[in-house]
């Protein structure tokens, strides 16, 4: 990445001693010394509840970079030794006021506070951090919070914790973290659209039939069963991750591509989703929960069998909506997502279906018969484009074949050793805001997922069996429309 580098900063990290910043945050801060993003003028200060020293949590990390090996192993492994030293930890209780005594008297310069912590401590950390001037900015200095997902639970949640957050920090100091939005293939949708005539003039209901988008996962519950089960797939996946997709495929043009431009159009774009009375909520919206089966060769037990999960619970794994968008662009044309666990495939993609050509004389073929044009977005894995479209068979008879055109992005650029967090910190630290969720979004999405929320209170998700494409419900969906899902299948 040609870039300059972000400017001096320290990096407080809340939950230091966790998964997420051991998986992803110091993973992306040594792709980001490696590639020049960040220099050695950046330090990171992690904070936990637990009784070690900073040379522990550097331990912790040397043996996890061990095993991780990979691309670059090599190059990151000489990155991971300039960052060393600059990682500091401070035990303490972050509920407590005098963890952040210790920070004021401590901290000087630009700082980013992140918040790698469950999401009932965001309005506490942020309250304090506030209350003991640490978000006080001066004239050449920064102060800056970014806050992972879930951000609230419901429509009344999130407007409490924007509320009780704005009223201590300006909202250009809060960032809200969606990772989908530092994966290359989502930040192209806006480019292959914007940048192309040939594919923005054609995206509007005149040409599109419908819009599929599927965040679908091998994976199940595993040990996290005590945090999924109050939490459950609608808001785990959709008013974060399926909604930032279809914001950016939704939205109009922006004027520029100045941070609020585009958060102004992608805005628009979800207040702009409708939001059902109860009853067309129950009728255009499916949850499933998955049974005992087989993913990819290997047994998976039921939903309910998972360590955390109450033997009575209700909460779906699986999710299956039609929206509309009731936009002048987009009238008429359906927006069908679904994201599950422990599918047939994990397969992040972006389908959109073009009408049938009007009528057609191809070898006695009427046009229903022709499979429609279809770009599909592919965000992972094997991240790229393809466009399937229709060309004569070779022969003397007039005959039609359907062909694909594809573009991968390893076949032409190197991202795969890239975590997506990269682009999202580096933004922290410049204080770019394009990728990052503002507080009308968060809201817009809410409101139009929480009249699932009020119709699925009560009753029991359909079951599915684990290593299968979702509950028959979700096809019949789609397909009372007499349209149906696009294939999972894992890339070749």
């Amino acid at each position: 990445m040609h870039v300059p580098p972000a400017p001096p900063v320290t990096l407080v990290i809340f939950g230091a001693t966790g998964d997420l910043t051991r998986r992803l945050l110091v993973p992306a801060i040594i792709n980001m010394t490696r590639l020049g993003m960040a220099g050695d003028d950046l330090t990171v200060l992690g904070i936990g509840i637990e009784d070690r020293d900073a040379e522990d949590l550097r331990a912790s990390l040397d043996s996890f970079h061990a095993e991780a090996g990979g691309e670059g192993a090599v190059e990151k492994g000489a990155a991971w030794e300039r960052l060393r030293g600059r990682i500091d930890y401070l035990s303490g209780d972050f509920t407590k006021d005098a963890i952040y005594e210790t920070l004021s008297s401590r901290l000087s310069g630009n700082v980013a506070f992140y918040l790698a912590v469950p999401p009932r401590f965001f309005g506490d950390i942020v309250d304090r951090l506030a209350d003991h001037g640490l978000m006080r900015e001066g004239d050449d200095a920064f102060r800056r919070i970014a806050v992972e997902k879930p951000f609230g639970h419901d429509l009344a949640s999130a407007q409490a914790l924007n509320a009780r957050m704005l009223g201590k920090v300006a909202e250009r100091q809060l960032f809200r973290i969606d990772h989908f939005l530092g994966k290359e293939t989502v930040q192209n949708i806006m480019t292959a659209r914007f940048a192309n005539t040939m594919i923005e003039t054609l995206w509007t209901s005149n040409s599109i039939d419908h819009i599929q988008i599927t965040a679908a996962e091998t994976v199940d519950v595993g040990t996290r069963g005590s945090f999924y089960d109050p939490t459950g797939a609608l808001r785990d996946m959709v008013p974060n991750h399926l909604f930032q997709l279809l914001a950016m495929v939704a939205m109009e043009p922006p004027n520029s591509f100045d941070a609020e431009a585009i958060r102004d159009e992608k805005g628009k774009a979800l207040k702009a989703i409708r939001v059902y009375p109860p009853d067309e909520a129950r009728a255009n919206g499916v949850r499933g929960v998955y049974g005992a089966g087989e993913v990819q060769g290997k047994p998976v037990a039921a939903y309910h069998a998972a360590d955390g999960v109450s033997p009575d619970s209700t909460t779906e794994t699986y999710v299956a909506l039609k929206l509309m968008v009731d936009t002048w662009r987009w009238a008429g044309v359906p927006f069908y997502l679904r994201t599950g666990k422990a599918m047939t495939a994990r397969d992040t993609e972006v389908v959109v279906t073009f009408k049938h050509v009007p009528y057609a004389q191809f070898g006695g073929m009427g046009a229903e018969r022709l499979p429609p044009n279809r770009l599909i977005i592919q965000v992972q894995p094997d991240e790229g484009l393809s466009m399937e479209m229709l060309i004569k068979r070779p022969g003397l008879a007039v005959e039609t074949a359907p062909v694909s055109l594809d573009f991968h992005y390893a076949d032409r650029f190197g991202i795969a050793a890239l975590t997506g967090y990269e682009t999202l910190l580096y933004d922290l630290f410049t204080g770019d805001q394009t990728l990052f969720q503002r507080a009308d979004a968060i809201e817009a999405g809410w409101a139009a997922v929480q009249p699932f929320l009020d119709a699925w209170a009560e009753g029991k998700p359909d079951g599915y069996a684990a290593g299968s494409a979702g509950p028959q419900a979700a096809a019949d969906l789609i397909e009372r429309d007499g349209r149906a899902w696009h294939d999972l299948a894992a890339p070749d």
